[in-house]
This record gives C-alpha cells, structure tokens and sequence, in this order.
C-alpha cells in the first residue's frame, strides 16, 4: 500500500448503500469526486422513492453545490409534488448550475403547480437557465397567454425570428439578453433590436456602446442608427467602456525590480526575452566584479529600464480597440 492510498477516500459502495437504505450514506456519496459515484448515488436516492423525500429536502440546504445538484437529481427521480415547493424556491440560487438542475427537475416531475416559478426565470441572467425553464414548461403544457410571455419565451428558447416577428412587445425581451454573460448571445440580441428598428431599444443600444466586449460594442453601433439613434451620439456611448489604460508607476516598478517584467505587464513580448539576457547578465557580472561593483552597474541601468516603462505607459492609448 503506498502512502497515497493512506489519504485516498475509499469508493463508497453504492449498491450496498442503497440495499440498506442509507440515506445519509447515500447523499454522502454525492461528495465523491468520480462523478459516476455521484450519478449512481443520485439514482440509487431516487429509487428510495418516498422514503428519501424527507432526508433529500432537508439536505438540500447544504451550500455544498456538488452535494446540491445530486439531491435535486434524485428529486427529480422520485417526482413528487411535495418537492415542488423547495426546488421552486432554489430557482433563485446564485449558483447557475444549480438553477439550471432544479429547472430541469421540476418540469421531471410534471406538475403544472411548477409553471408559476419557472416562468419567472425566463429572463435569467444565464441562458442554460432560461433554456431549463423554457423546455420545461414545454414540457407542462404551458402556453404563453401574451406577447410578452411569447417574447420571454422565445427569447429563452434564442427563437430570434419568433421573437423578432412578435415586434415592439419583444423590446424588453431581448433587452433582458443584454445581461447574458454569453458575448455571442449579446450580440445576436443587439443585431435583432436593430433589425426591428424600435424606438424603445435606444437606451439598450446606447448601454451595448459601453459593453466590455468588442464585438458587442460595434454590433450596437451598427444597429443604433436603424432605431433612429443619431450618428453623433455614438461616442458618448462609447466613452463608457471598460478603459485599458495601464498603471505607469506599477509598469516603472516592476521593470526597476526585475528588467523586462514591467514590459510584460504592459503585454509587450521582448519583456521575457529582456528578463532572460538581465539573469544571464547579472550572473556574469557578479562573478567577474562582485557585488560592489556589480551594484554600482546595474543600479543606473535599472533606473533607466524603469523610467522607460513609466514613460511608453503614459504614452498608451488609453481606450480599447
């Protein structure tokens, strides 16, 4: 036996868990870091069938996100209506992951008592989330009753010609995508507004003028005109992006202590190739003149390095491309 074996957990034997009816056992299990172990854990929980609603519901306060998305799992293997309400209410959880799992499991279990909370994730920030509710709603049998749930839906779904045929009750809609963390969604939602050419979209598209990302940034100047934005206005919108300006003191610092890294901060590829020639050189010299001389050299020349950081920083371009 090495002494890696020593530290490493034994595999817990599902089948032998379940037979048993180990429940604690078994959510236990869901901590495992094989994720089959986790899998068959979540399903051994959900062949448990009532007799696990009890110990699963009140597991699924843990914080723990792993153990979380396995109990909601096995929720939605027993698919009983008593969990409903608890799944419901970690639909609001702050991890993605785990709103898109419990998403999933209440349109499992097939209750339409679940339509009301799915329907208010339909503008999640996330779109696997908005994706969960949609399709489970789908799955309940929900229809939309207006055109703004046809939009949200939509939306959720990324049914852009839908959503776009639907007109100016979409606007808030694809507004609501401008959040998604997802650049590619950002900007298909941006060329739509355009597309529609409503009014209404304006303070959206002036916002995307300010988006950290590029490509949405010019996807909303392309599109701003289209909804009677005027040309001028622009680069106000703009100016609010994230700025890329470099620190000089920090860029100066770095080089005086190692030559060639204040380079590198500033993204400048000859940083790593000077810091290599500044060891070797270093090196060689302490060994021929010592440390005195030595010194007495590299200290005007690491002041120069460190001026000349500071100086192209404060010469940079201060917005992004």
């Amino acid at each position: 036996m090495s002494l890696l074996d020593l530290f490493r957990a034994k595999k817990p034997d599902i089948e032998s868990l379940a037979t048993k009816k180990d429940i604690r056992g078994l959510i236990r299990a869901l901590r495992f870091r094989d994720v089959d172990v986790q899998l068959d854990a979540a399903k051994a929980l959900g062949s448990l069938g009532p007799d696990a609603i009890g110990h699963l519901l009140t597991a699924l306060r843990i914080r723990d996100k792993t153990i979380k998305l396995g109990i909601i799992g096995a929720l939605a293997e027993i698919r009983s209506p008593e969990s409903i309400g608890p799944l419901s209410a970690t639909l609001t959880n702050e991890n993605s992951e785990v709103r898109w799992q419990a998403a999933l499991a209440l349109g499992e279990i097939g209750d339409p008592a679940a339509a009301a909370a799915l329907q208010s994730i339909l503008s999640d920030p996330d779109k696997y989330v908005r994706y969960a509710s949609a399709t489970s709603l789908t799955m309940l049998g929900w229809k939309p009753h207006n055109d703004d749930e046809k939009a949200r839906y939509f939306a959720a779904m990324l049914e852009w010609n839908a959503a776009r045929q639907i007109g100016k009750p979409a606007v808030p809609a694809l507004v609501s995508l401008l959040r998604d963390r997802d650049s590619s969604v950002r900007i298909k939602a941006v060329e739509i507004l355009g597309e529609m050419g409503e009014k209404d979209a304006t303070p959206a598209l002036m916002q995307s003028l300010g988006d950290e990302n590029r490509e949405v940034r010019w996807s909303a100047a392309l599109a701003a005109p289209k909804c009677s934005i005027p040309m001028k206005a622009l680069p106000r919108g703009l100016s609010r992006r994230p700025q890329a300006m470099k620190n000089p003191w920090i860029a100066g610092f770095l080089n005086f202590l190692l030559p060639g890294l204040g380079y590198g901060y500033l993204g400048k590829w000859w940083g790593t190739m000077i810091f290599q020639i500044d060891v070797m050189a270093t090196v060689w010299l302490f060994k021929l003149e010592g440390d005195a001389n030595s010194y007495a050299v590299l200290l005007p020349i690491y002041l120069l390095l460190g001026f000349h950081a500071w100086y192209i920083t404060t010469k940079m371009p201060k917005d992004p491309p």
